[in-house]
């Protein structure tokens, strides 16, 4: 939930986006005390979280920063200037090129990438990894299941075969895993059995001095159990000797962000609908795509079945000409009226890196909130920024 610090929302044109400069901290005080009690190394994961005006608060935290592509690593070899990791399930040579130039660690996706791409990785000091794929399923959005069936995302068992140091796997250092989604620490310790079960020998090959267990850890969530998170990093540690890395995208900056927005028009059809300048298809993808409906500072959520329920209920919606641009429903305590500011809160995560210019939408400020509630204008977008994307 937003905290008490004071943000006059009247002196913030929208829409834009707000980071919390002190929750951001928060999160990442956290983090740093994770990765000290359990010995493993944390990385920003820029997927999720871009905004490089804080990566110097960041990196005082963190070890470093993954990418998911030559941009993303790019972007955290000149910005965050810690450690450097990349995954993509393809890389061209040109992007290999530059890759091996500025990262530590580059993970691959299958045996034909590994095959590809050793040789420039060797030559150029890069650790190299592997995805795995453990083919163990711990959650219920297929979207976003790596080890849903017919995945492209990983090496399974079966794919290895016998394989040893002498032949695929040479020059291989490390092995990558990612399966979670806004999870807790018991979908780690499923996936740890499963893992460890199908690649025990792998893990124990000499050659093998790292396992990253990817992202999806809500860690900073109030309810994460991190005593269980740290058990089970010591033990595979202890287990195989192995430097562990985490990267989470959402628990740096889970519920660091807010989206300020106006309401611009009511349109009374069954219900009344708050027409907004925000968009969840252009400025909030998550919503539509995962799907969720976002907390709102003084509002709450209304459910399918609930609709009849108390309370002044309101659909919020854009602008957008898309009929399914629709934010959610929520109970509110008095009726908005037109003028009104709404504040989404948790909107540091999965927005500014996803949001659009679709049917013209500006792109939102972005502000950073300071400890003493003053917010500072970090970038505003214009017009040139929408032509510059189309040709």
């Amino acid at each position: 939930m937003i905290n008490s610090r004071s943000m006059d929302m009247q002196k913030i044109p929208t829409p834009s986006y707000v980071i919390d400069e002190g929750k951001l901290e928060d999160n990442c005080k956290i983090l740093h005390e994770v990765a000290g009690k359990a010995g493993c190394k944390i990385l920003l994961a820029q997927k999720a979280y871009s905004a490089f005006a804080t990566y110097p608060l960041i990196r005082r935290y963190l070890s470093g920063a993954t990418a998911s592509g030559l941009y993303e690593a790019r972007l955290g070899q000149e910005e965050m200037k810690g450690e450097n990791h990349v995954f993509s399930p393809a890389y061209s040579e040109e992007e290999m090129a530059e890759l091996v130039k500025i990262c530590d660690h580059i993970s691959l996706n299958s045996v034909s990438q590994l095959n590809m791409r050793r040789q420039i990785c060797m030559e150029n000091g890069v650790s190299i990894g592997l995805r795995i794929n453990p083919e163990c399923s711990t959650q219920e959005h297929g979207i976003y299941d790596p080890c849903a069936p017919f995945s492209r995302l990983g090496v399974t068992r079966a794919m290895l075969g016998e394989a040893t140091y002498d032949d695929l796997l040479f020059g291989v250092e490390g092995l990558h895993i990612h399966t979670l989604c806004e999870q807790n620490a018991d979908a780690l310790e499923t996936t740890l059995k499963a893992f460890c079960g199908k690649f025990d020998d792998i893990l124990r090959l000499p050659q093998i001095k790292w396992l990253n267990l990817g992202g999806g850890h809500h860690i900073t969530r109030e309810d994460y159990d991190r005593v269980l998170l740290i058990r089970l990093i010591r033990e595979v540690k202890e287990k195989y000797n192995v430097e562990v890395y985490l990267e989470p995208g959402e628990a740096i900056a889970l519920n660091a962000g807010y989206l300020v927005t106006t309401v611009m028009d009511i349109v009374h059809n069954g219900m009344p609908i708050l027409i907004l300048d925000a968009s969840a298809a252009c400025h909030m993808p998550d919503v539509i795509e995962m799907p969720y409906t976002p907390p709102l500072r003084g509002a709450e959520p209304v459910l399918a079945e609930e609709k009849q329920s108390t309370g002044i209920v309101c659909r919020l919606a854009s602008r957008t000409c898309l009929a399914g641009d629709i934010i959610g429903d929520y109970r509110f305590e008095t009726m908005p009226k037109i003028g009104d500011r709404l504040v989404f809160e948790d909107m540091a995560i999965y927005s500014m890196v996803k949001n659009n210019t679709f049917n013209g939408m500006p792109l939102p400020s972005i502000y950073l909130m300071h400890e003493d509630g003053e917010c500072e204008l970090i970038r505003e977008f214009s017009y040139e920024d929408f032509k510059g994307r189309l040709s």
